[in-house]
């Protein structure tokens, strides 16, 4: 639906509306009008009209199954805004670059399956380390602390992978390393001094860092090749240090490093997601209503000044929803996050919404589709109060158009690609929700965020040897 939104001619609107908002009825001292596809309407006919028993969409009654007038235009524009055709641009670039990926591919070279992490050590008869989401890594992992610290991780049974400049030292220094049950250990090619060798397909499924990094430091006088002066300690010869600076290693390093890892280790006081105030999700919500299966409700969402907690704005979540024409649902969906939100750091969703009284669903999806699985839990709201609702993962079912998936893999919160509201006369496979009802709706809603786990444990520790530590001594 497209629309626009007039104020009351003697008062100024106080709020903000997103193209695709339908409001549920004349708040906030505005009227928001639009005339069907294929038809003509003027403002002032609206006027004229407005008193007149008549309404741009008939609700039927609850249990009422009369048939409406299904609008396929609106059925158009919901299926485009989820699945935008490719552009000329993007059709121009797949045409050229098609043939160089055949050619890769046939050639055994095809660059996107060469994986970026090198495995050293393979867990025996555990899961890969990425996919169990586990994996700690140790930067600095060829110094004197870092290879210990390696070791102590894979005596536990850890999956660790080891940041490190050069492979073959690497190899040389960590390649006779052993690990108990469970444990492994990876390489990844990085340098904390160069931001852009960060990349994010190296941290993928870490869930902790221990960064064990440290200025170069040699005798003044020079060393032979096995650094013999340099095993014996300081105490032996004045130092000094050799390549990076301690303000490009422990200062700028150290502050790439934290960027790089930020998003998959996790945040104290957990992710925000969407905030009225525009930050996170503000502006990727459509409606996503029965109209697609013939339906006649309909829903959008609406960032509206001065809705909120003391007069702060909120994001409005309304509608109308109707049980004609077998319908009985009315959503609002994000686009497909790109690339793919890394939540499995927290414990769950959280809302803060001022309750209408009823029932709605929260639906997690980690695909791309536009109709596939979906992960799903109903949650209960108080009338009238601005409350929080958290949503552990662990309790999302996997529905697939209302009916469960048995059998179905438990949701995996690294690859949310959307999150989707809905209100709707059924729960899960057949099940009425208890507090439907037809008719307009409206929730506020201030904010979601992930949410912590708990106990929270710490994610990123700091190991310095302060450049006096070295190797075979304590």
């Amino acid at each position: 639906m497209s629309g626009r939104v007039i104020g009351h001619p003697l008062r100024q609107p106080n709020l903000t509306v997103s193209r695709d908002a339908v409001p549920a009825q004349p708040p906030w001292r505005c009227i928001c009008f639009s005339a069907r596809p294929g038809t003509s309407r003027s403002f002032k006919s609206y006027v004229q009209n407005r008193q007149q028993p008549r309404s741009r969409m008939p609700m039927a009654a609850k249990g009422d199954r009369q048939s409406t007038t299904w609008d396929f235009g609106r059925f158009v524009k919901t299926v485009t805004y989820f699945n935008e055709p490719p552009s000329a641009e993007r059709v121009l670039q797949a045409l050229v670059e098609q043939p160089a990926k055949l050619v890769r591919q046939l050639t055994g070279q095809d660059e996107e399956k060469q994986s970026a992490v090198l495995k050293l050590l393979a867990a025996n008869g555990a899961p890969s380390p990425t996919s169990s989401g586990n994996v700690v890594v140790v930067a600095g992992a060829t110094g004197g602390v870092g290879k210990r610290v390696v070791q102590t991780l894979l005596n536990k049974g850890k999956a660790v992978r080891a940041l490190v400049r050069d492979e073959q030292k690497a190899r040389k220094i960590l390649g006779d390393l052993r690990a108990a049950p469970g444990g492994s250990l990876e390489l990844i090619m990085a340098d904390i001094t160069k931001p852009d060798s960060l990349k994010p397909e190296l941290f993928q499924g870490v869930r902790a860092v221990i960064c064990c990094t440290a200025v170069k430091v040699s005798p003044k006088e020079g060393d032979n090749a096995n650094r013999d002066k340099y095993n014996q300690g300081i105490k032996f010869y004045e130092p000094e240090v050799v390549g990076d600076s301690p303000e490009a290693v422990e200062y700028r390093g150290m502050q790439n490093l934290l960027a790089a890892v930020k998003e998959h280790v996790g945040y104290r006081h957990g992710k925000l997601i969407f905030s009225a105030d525009g930050q996170g999700l503000a502006n990727v919500w459509g409606p996503l209503d029965d109209v697609v299966m013939g339906g006649v409700s309909e829903s959008g969402f609406a960032v509206v000044l001065g809705a909120g907690e003391d007069g702060q704005p909120a994001g409005i979540f309304s509608g109308l929803v109707s049980s004609s024409n077998n319908g009985g649902f009315a959503s609002v969906r994000t686009k497909n996050f790109t690339p793919p939100m890394d939540l499995k750091s927290y414990g769950g969703l959280a809302f803060r919404v001022r309750g209408d009284g009823l029932r709605y669903k929260c639906t997690i999806r980690t695909d791309t589709n536009w109709d596939g699985i979906g992960y799903t839990l109903s949650f209960d709201t108080k009338a009238g109060e601005w409350h929080d609702v958290q949503l552990p993962f662990e309790e999302f079912i996997p529905l697939f158009r209302a009916k469960t998936v048995k059998d179905g893999a438990k949701l995996d919160p690294s690859t949310v690609t959307s999150i989707q509201l809905m209100l709707s006369k059924f729960e899960s496979d057949g099940k009425l929700n208890p507090s439907f009802k037809t008719g307009p709706f409206k929730l506020p809603v201030a904010k979601i965020w992930g949410y912590p786990k708990e106990p929270q444990s710490p994610r990123f520790v700091l190991v310095s040897s302060a450049g006096v530590t070295r190797p075979n001594r304590h």
